[in-house]
């Protein structure tokens, strides 16, 4: 993944139809079903790593480190570690994470709302 080096406030790197921009590359990191799983486990709630592997189901330890270095990578999780043997890592959302988490919120309505859609859809389709 090619990264920018820093927003310069151009309308270009806002623009997720460029493939250049800044805004395609957050919205690449973000939108993946780990990360979207990981931001409605931690919803309100501060998490240990052992914690969100078992909320976040079918989720492998890589994956999971990857998705919230990348989350942390773009302000949207806050990663604590308390100095205690063994070192004891929480896992939060930041105010960027919380706003985001209220878009990961519709989509998990939309999906309620038009799962039996998208089922009747894809039997015709199949079919």
């Amino acid at each position: 993944m090619v990264t920018k080096q820093l927003l310069k406030g151009l309308p270009e790197d806002a623009d997720l139809r460029r493939a250049d921009s800044l805004a395609r590359e957050i919205f690449s990191d973000v939108a993946n079903k780990w990360a979207f799983l990981i931001i409605e486990a931690l919803g309100e709630r501060t998490l240990r790593f052992s914690e969100l592997r078992k909320d976040v189901e079918g989720v492998s330890h890589k994956m999971l480190t990857q998705n919230l270095r990348m989350l942390e990578r773009n302000g949207l999780v806050e990663r604590k570690v308390h100095p205690t043997v063994p070192p004891r890592v929480e896992y939060t959302l930041t105010e960027p994470g919380q706003a985001l988490r209220a878009t990961v919120d519709g989509m998990c309505g939309w999906t309620h709302q038009y799962l039996g859609h998208i089922e009747d859809a894809r039997r015709r389709f199949g079919a």
